[in-house]
């Protein structure tokens, strides 16, 4: 756009790119097309530069050296770098990523934080976490390798490709380099030149901007305002020419070489700017101009969101009702799997040699009596020294006596506890593995079945809850224990262990021998074959928190066993070192299964020694010259870490490395780089065998121990691209996006495998995709316990041919597994099926992004074990969410360039919006018991919002690319169809009226209301109309008719003597609620002057209240201010001339002390149709104006209230309302004159002190009729909630109570009027009285629930029906249904019509339309509308376009439906309601419907407990919402999630911008209505003072 006016462009040119700016803006072509037209456009009047062809002036990127091509086969020794979850390629593949969205660059807005927020108060978030992590989910998986996009080549060569030949020193694509200073400078000089190029969906903050900190420092220190650098100056935008319309732009580096941009030299011409250009000054909606960093903030936005979105949205059906969202429609380019279907793989035979034992138990039998004093199990203290060294004879004896002491010693002889078959909890702690292997072996004995679980340690551990289902459904009742352990679980007062949330009644059962009672001489453990019973349960969490147990059978152990001696080459009294939990998985098929079959010697390394020392385990196999050792990639990357002051390391003893978790893919990278670093030290490249396995089918698969080094293992460089589509595409190293994997070996001996699609059908895949790998073998889990369904799934599964027939007769187990079968057999995994998160129909695997997400920037922001990658379903589609913990030292704007990195690289490398990315302090994530990342519980917090996280980025606009198509506004059909089609289908045009005004009455015979007054004080003197109740419900004073008339006549004559004022004179009003003003009011009448009430400045809060008095007396032309002495001080006081200037004020008379004398004769107006008074308001949209009501509509408005309330002297009505406008005024002031009945008056202001005082009020004075505010009635509800017992006792009582009315201007609030009836039902308080009233500036009462009538009734509108202007009935409870009540019944002499606003046709029954209304009691125009005189012209006298084109209707500015009821009136007509739906001033047009805000505002309060209020406005095209927070501010991030959600998920709608405030920030009018404008303006002007803004991209 910057270049259309420097360009000397022909007009019709320049009209047409007017036209196309115009369509991108109205979003009706995309951000692609409007380039592709506007370069055509202007193509031919651009001059090219040299060199460049056509093509290529929009791309351009820096060419890739041939050093840059060659680097990623370049060795390099390994630094000090943490290696555990990166190869160097994987962090060049993603700096280079991030290098290429450099060059798109875009500004992100940096979320505006409080300063109490950057500074974390509790002390644990300085003691750094347990970087040691990992467990069974790894905290934080992912050894970083490269990873990549497109690109698929022919099956053979992929074949060929996938195995590298070639040993592993020469290298692989892992290896791991060091010294990152080469990738990073290059990286900085990368960013050192943002090249100008296609813009990206986000660039983040520079690196360089050091002015930065300083300002935040010395800022002001309480409250933060809005950004971090609030008073920096924006470094200039890169292009000159372009300065006007450029957002500041937060991304340009303040490099010291600027870009170069190619560009024609053209003169910049000086031009106007254009309206939302400039940041500095922008207008508001009301065109007040706004200098602010938020308007700032939010253009940067706007432009980032004008950004193409990654996926074009195709586009498709939508129905007229529905919005259809969009359902992803496969690619018609994506990779497809092209091989052959693949073969079940067979493992080799299972050699019986002749002396393995029949059973487990048998081996055990036969080890502890042969050779007693073998050693079986050698465990470690803390520092490393042997502490205990158990013998197989031992180990034999002490089981024995667990086994007896199971069976004989609980419970009774009669009733014993514990039965054969049976199952019992293990609970043993991490560093005593002899106690649990007694135990184990005792179960094995005495035929009972072990559960082991983890050890408790509160009653709130993360995850526990769900062992203790899983103990409860498998009938667990005793749980076995270590001493120390027992010890160390918390105790209840009396010393009794309590029982853990969710668990069942346990006995708690110590296994130390010595506890133990001695077997008698002739009992002894039955000791069988294996057979088919149940040997042990394994516990296994699910992806969703829950947990199943495993149940494995004897037959399975033995065989399992057996299968591993075979395949791992164990002998008798090998010395293996075990660093691996051994309760659960390999530790426990190594370390204590198979090691006693093989009577092998157990060296075992507990987590809290690892914690101290990383080194114990490779000292452990140099002191004890072990052959095998088994370890997951951590602790080899933890040595790593470690290694460099020992000296005397020899690893030459070892001839195998068991890699436990070798199925995840980025394990290769430890394993590599540990080879790296200790082949120096005897350890040979075929020694490491990563294995594969799961819970289900235990070992999958295993790399054998070869003693050919030629041989090498597998390689495979996968295609992240095809990986994402479930297909195997081999890729060149050189590709950004790609996997390595290694091969976890064969098959296991004697058993089948297969691998089948992961949805739907078991179908097997071909041989070039991915699928989950299944086994058929003796040697699996046999069953979930107690889970029939979910057993059938998963260990009864039936794999099929293509053409339907199953493979093979016997079940396989599923191994929740993603990988292939390569050449030769070899098994590759590439995923589990509990990280995979479908997106889109594209699969992506978590540990993949976690690897993405460490390989920026590794180590400075976030801690490297803990981060957590899952996804939450918001409409309709998985969103990924990553959740990490972050570093006390890292500054915000760190942590957020960090961020948005992290983002462009996900992005780049995985092609997937992240929807979600969280920072949370050190150390406040759920663990998993050896120290990950408990991932549902995370999952869980973040879903309800109590994450507490310190920094959010959400960026739905990038991600979610399945909303329904805006709406295109069709051609209106003209009114006369309408009507016509109206007609033709039956529907009535929606027409309703009150009943007539009826016959005349004896003071109905007056015009005006000054001479009902004279009237009534000359017949009834003594009568009370008005009592006004002070605080604590006391009558504070009282008017009588006479008093009144002549306190309105002393005015009357001060008016005319002091104030010198003529007839027709404005007078201002400045009282507060009482009795005052009511005189005050009468007097302006008596004088012939037109009165004005206005609020009187609030004495606490002058600055804000002061000015709108001001504004009102100025607007309405008061010739002179009438009040009280203590007011008239205050508007002259020194705090009011700092706000407004006190010397422009007309004559302020203070009425406290009067004239004695009465005027000469009270004024009698001459003509009906004359003033009376003028009712000024602040409409919810800040428009102040003045409505002019004259005499005849004041007298015909009073008679209709009394007649629809049947008001006569004899009553009393208790008003609790605010009297300066609308029907608050008229109740307070003008209808106990007019009808003669008594008014009781409350200042709403009182409740504040007193809430009960209203309702005191109407059980005391034994009212019938009250009218109240929904300020009012929340105050009550709120107040009294927990005080109607209270309140009974006090003899409160309500069921005297008719009708109570609630005034107010807007839909009716149904759930607050609601929650009132139920709270006070219990004082008599009957539901049928409380309703509603409706009225606008037009017509100040249309409805009023009177005493007769039908009730007031209530219909379910569909929302989404409503959006397109429609109104759909639904029932009760269904989906987007929203609940609309009546607004009262149509008060006499009303009559109403629903208009189509546009066309200002009439519309049909049940037809969402305008409210007009044509009445006597209208008002007869604005007398002034600060600016808008012309457009209002038509507010007062509108008429149909069609139809009755002659009555004048006024149009209330609100739609709302007609809707003919079933009930009938009293004068026996059809009912029909009227159901007001909301302002049109306030509707917001998004993506071309139409919402409003008290819809979106419900569901986002819905979504969180601490949400006190909520506003929304719309802001250029954004959704802004802003929230009141109850609750501490460390809550305040976890809301913008939630709320983003709420909104996606009823409303179909991006939120733009989230505000999180302080409770009371957002303004409400003396109707309780937001002042969603005021909040607006206040916003974009910085004043809201936010504890948290987020920017959504």
């Amino acid at each position: 756009m910057a270049d259309r006016d420097a360009l000397p462009l022909p007009l019709e040119v320049r009209a047409r790119l007017a036209e196309l700016e115009l369509e991108l803006s109205e979003g009706d072509i995309t951000q692609k097309g409007y380039e592709k037209k506007r370069a055509k456009l202007i193509g031919a009047y651009l001059p090219q530069p040299p060199g460049l062809e056509a093509s290529m002036v929009h791309e351009r990127r820096p060419p890739m050296g041939p050093s840059s091509a060659s680097r990623y086969h370049r060795r390099r020794s390994s630094g000090t770098r943490d290696e555990r979850y990166r190869s160097d390629v994987h962090t060049e593949a993603v700096q280079a990523a991030l290098a290429k969205h450099k060059e798109r660059k875009v500004a992100v807005p940096m979320p505006s934080k409080r300063r109490s927020l950057v500074v974390q108060t509790s002390m644990d978030a300085y003691t750094p976490p347990d970087t040691s992590s990992g467990s069974e989910e790894e905290g934080g998986p992912g050894e970083g390798t490269p990873t990549s996009s497109q690109g698929s080549v022919g099956m053979d060569h992929w074949i060929s490709r996938a195995v590298h030949h070639g040993s592993t020193t020469s290298s692989s694509s892992s290896s791991t380099q060091s010294g990152g200073s080469g990738a990073a400078s290059r990286l900085a000089d990368v960013l050192a030149q943002a090249h100008v190029g296609k813009p990206g969906p986000i660039a983040h903050l520079s690196l360089k901007r050091k002015t930065m900190l300083g300002v935040a420092e010395n800022g002001n220190s309480l409250r933060r305002s809005c950004e971090f650098g609030s008073d920096l100056l924006w470094p200039p935008p890169l292009e000159s020419d372009e300065n006007h319309s450029a957002p500041p732009d937060v991304t340009t580096y303040a490099s010291e070489h600027p870009v170069q941009v190619e560009r024609p030299q053209v003169s910049t011409v000086p031009r106007t700017t254009p309206k939302y250009g400039n940041a500095e000054l922008m207008e508001t909606g009301d065109g007040v101009p706004v200098s602010s960093r938020v308007s700032a903030k939010i253009q940067q936005l706007v432009n980032t969101l004008k950004q193409p979105r990654r996926p074009p949205l195709r586009e498709f059906f939508v129905d007229d009702f529905e919005e259809l969202l969009e359902v992803q429609q496969p690619d018609p380019n994506q990779p497809r799997p092209e091989g052959a279907q693949m073969m079940t793989m067979r493992g080799e035979q299972l050699g019986v040699v002749t002396n393995w034992p029949p059973s487990l138990e048998a081996a055990l039998q036969r080890w502890g009596t042969i050779s007693p004093k073998a050693p079986c199990l050698t465990t470690m203290d803390t520092n490393g020294k042997p502490l205990y060294v158990l013998t197989y004879g031992k180990l034999w004896s002490r089981s024995i006596k667990v086994a007896y002491n199971i069976l004989h010693k609980l419970g009774t002889k009669q009733e014993p506890m514990v039965r054969p078959g049976d199952r019992v909890a293990l609970v043993f702690p991490n560093n005593d593995p002899a106690a649990f292997m007694v135990a184990f072996y005792g179960c094995l004995l005495a035929e009972v079945v072990p559960v082991p679980i983890e050890v408790p340690l509160t009653r709130k551990d993360a995850g526990s809850q769900q062992i203790g289902f899983l103990l409860g459904s498998c009938g667990v009742t005793v749980a076995l224990t270590s001493d120390a352990c027992h010890k160390g679980l918390p105790k209840g007062p009396t010393g009794e262990i309590p029982q853990f949330k969710g668990w069942p009644k346990l006995l708690w059962f110590v296994t130390e021998s010595k506890h133990l009672s001695k077997p008698p001489r002739d009992w002894f453990p039955h000791i069988k074959d294996a057979n088919n019973d149940t040997a042990y349960i394994e516990y296994k969490t699910c992806k969703d928190g829950s947990v199943l147990g495993v149940t494995v059978m004897r037959i399975a152990l033995l065989t399992h066993c057996q299968a591993l001696t075979q395949s791992c080459g164990y002998t008798e009294a090998e010395t293996i070192v075990n660093v691996l939990d051994f309760k659960k998985d390999v530790g426990l098929w190594h370390g204590i299964l198979t090691s006693v079959m093989n009577m092998m010697h157990v060296i075992s390394i507990p987590y809290s020694l690892m914690k101290v020392n990383p080194l114990s385990w490779i000292q452990k196999v140099c002191q004890y010259k072990a052959k095998v050792a088994c370890v997951k990639s951590r602790d080899m990357h933890w040595a790593l870490v470690a290694h460099r002051d020992q000296r005397d390391i020899n690893l030459s003893s070892l001839r195998m490395l068991i890699v436990a978790d070798g199925s995840n893919p980025w394990s290769i990278s430890s394993c590599d780089a540990f080879l790296n670093v200790f082949q120096s030290k005897g350890l040979r490249p075929e020694v490491i065998c990563p294995c594969a396995s799961s819970p289900e089918a235990l070992t999958v698969a295993i790399r054998r121990p070869t003693d050919d080094s030629n041989q090498p293992p597998g390689r495979g460089v996968l295609s992240m691209q095809g990986l994402s589509h479930g297909v195997i595409r081999v890729d060149s190293e050189e590709r950004l996006s790609v996997l390595t994997v290694q091969d976890v070996g064969t098959v296991m001996p004697g058993a089948l495998m297969c691998v089948v699609k992961p949805e739907g059908v078991p179908q097997l895949c071909r041989t070039d995709e991915i699928g989950e790998l299944c086994v058929c073998s003796v040697a699996t889990g046999t069953s979930y316990y107690g889970l029939a369904g979910m057993t059938k799934n998963t260990f009864e599964v039936f794999p099929m041919s293509s053409c339907g027939a199953p493979i093979s007769e016997y079940p396989f187990t599923r191994t929740g597994l993603l990988g292939f079968v390569g050449p030769g057999g070899l098994v590759f995994i590439a995923g589990k099926m509990d990280g995979l998160m479908v997106v889109s129909g594209r699969r992506h695997n978590a540990d993949d992004i976690v690897a993405t997400a460490l390989a920026v920037e590794p180590m400075k922001f976030v801690y490297r074990g803990r981060i957590a990658v899952f996804s939450v379903t918001v409409l309709h589609d998985e969103r990924i969410v990553v959740v990490a913990e972050q570093r006390p030292d890292s500054t915000e704007e760190d942590s957020f360039q960090w961020m948005s990195r992290v983002l462009q690289a996900i992005d780049s490398i995985h092609n997937v919006g992240v929807f979600c990315l969280a920072l949370v302090p050190a150390n406040t994530l759920p663990k998993t018991p050896l120290g990950g990342i408990h991932l549902s519980e995370t999952k869980q917090l973040f879903l309800e919002g109590s994450l507490h996280p310190c920094n959010v980025l959400m960026c739905p606009h990038t991600c979610v690319t399945n909303l329904p198509k805006p709406r295109q506004k069709q051609p209106e059909i003209g009114p006369a169809s309408v009507m016509v089609g109206n007609l033709v289908s039956g529907k009535r045009i929606a027409q309703a009226s009150g009943r007539d005004l009826g016959q005349i009455e004896d003071n109905d015979q007056f015009l005006f209301l000054s001479e009902v007054l004279q009237w009534r004080a000359q017949t009834t003197p003594d009568h009370v109309l008005f009592t006004l109740l002070s605080s604590r419900g006391t009558v504070l004073s009282s008017l009588t008719c006479l008093q009144l008339h002549k306190r309105a006549e002393k005015i009357a004559a001060m008016l005319m003597e002091r104030g010198h004022l003529q007839d027709g004179d404005h007078v201002a009003l400045v009282y507060p609620p009482g009795i005052d003003l009511i005189a005050a009011f009468y007097g302006c009448l008596y004088a012939g002057c037109v009165p004005i009430t206005v609020r009187p400045p609030h004495p606490q809060n002058i600055a804000t209240t002061l000015p709108t008095v001001k504004m009102i007396v100025e607007v309405s032309r008061s010739s002179c201010v009438m009040t009280t002495q203590v007011i008239s001080k205050l508007l002259k006081s020194k705090e009011a001339s700092a706000a407004v200037d006190v010397r422009t004020w007309p004559p302020v008379l203070d009425t406290d002390d009067l004239p004695k004398k009465k005027p000469p004769q009270v004024y009698k107006p001459s003509n009906p149709d004359t003033l009376a008074y003028l009712d000024f308001s602040v409409s919810t949209t800040g428009m102040l104006a003045g409505v002019k009501m004259s005499h005849s509509a004041t007298s015909a408005f009073c008679r209709s209230i009394k007649l629809q309330c049947e008001l006569y002297p004899s009553r009393e009505v208790a008003i609790c309302l605010d009297p300066y406008c609308g029907l608050g005024f008229v109740l307070w002031c003008l209808c106990s004159v007019y009808s003669g009945h008594q008014s009781i008056l409350i200042p709403p202001s009182e409740l504040e002190v007193n809430p009960a005082l209203w309702l005191h009020a109407v059980s005391q004075f034994r009212v019938r009729d009250t009218f109240c505010s929904y300020s009012v009635m929340e105050l009550c509800t709120k107040g009294l909630g927990l005080q109607t017992e209270s309140l009974k006792s006090r003899s409160l009582d309500l069921s005297r109570v008719r009708t109570c009315v609630v005034v107010a201007e807007e839909r009716p609030r149904i759930a607050l009027t609601q929650s009132f009836s139920k709270l006070f039902k219990d004082l008599g308080l009957h539901p049928r009285a409380v309703s509603t009233s409706f009225g606008c500036r037009v017509n100040l009462a249309i409805c009023l629930q009177g005493t007769s009538g039908p009730d007031p009734t209530t219909v379910y509108v569909d929302m989404r029906a409503l959006r397109h202007d429609r109104v759909r009935l639904v029932e009760r409870g269904s989906p987007h249904s929203l609940p609309l009540m009546e607004s009262g019944k149509i008060l006499p002499g009303v009559r109403i019509i629903i208009a189509n606003p546009e066309t200002k046709g009439p519309l049909g029954d049940s037809h969402l339309g305008e409210i007009w209304v044509h009445s006597g009691h209208n008002g007869s125009g604005y007398f002034t509308v600060y600016g808008d005189e012309a457009l209002q012209s038509d507010h007062f006298n509108s008429r149909l376009s069609f139809g009755d084109t002659q009555t004048v209707w006024a149009r209330t500015g609100y739609l709302g439906f007609l809707r003919r009821t079933e009930l009938t009136d009293a004068s026996g007509e059809r009912h029909d309601a009227l159901y007001v739906v909301g302002a049109l001033d306030e509707a917001m047009e998004l993506r071309g419907m139409r919402y409003h805000p008290i819809d979106i505002e419900t569901s986002v309060i819905r979504s969180h407990k601490s949400i006190m209020e909520c506003a929304v406005f719309p802001w250029t095209n954004l959704l802004v919402v802003v929230v009141e927070l109850e609750g501490s501010e460390q809550e305040a991030l976890d809301l913008v999630p939630l709320v983003t959600n709420a909104v996606l998920e009823e409303h179909y709608l991006i939120v733009g911008v989230v505000v999180v405030v302080d409770v009371g920030v957002i303004p409400i009018n003396s109707r309780g209505e937001k002042q969603r404008m005021h909040l607006r303006d206040g916003f974009l002007a910085d004043q809201l003072d936010p504890i948290y803004v987020a920017y959504n991209m």
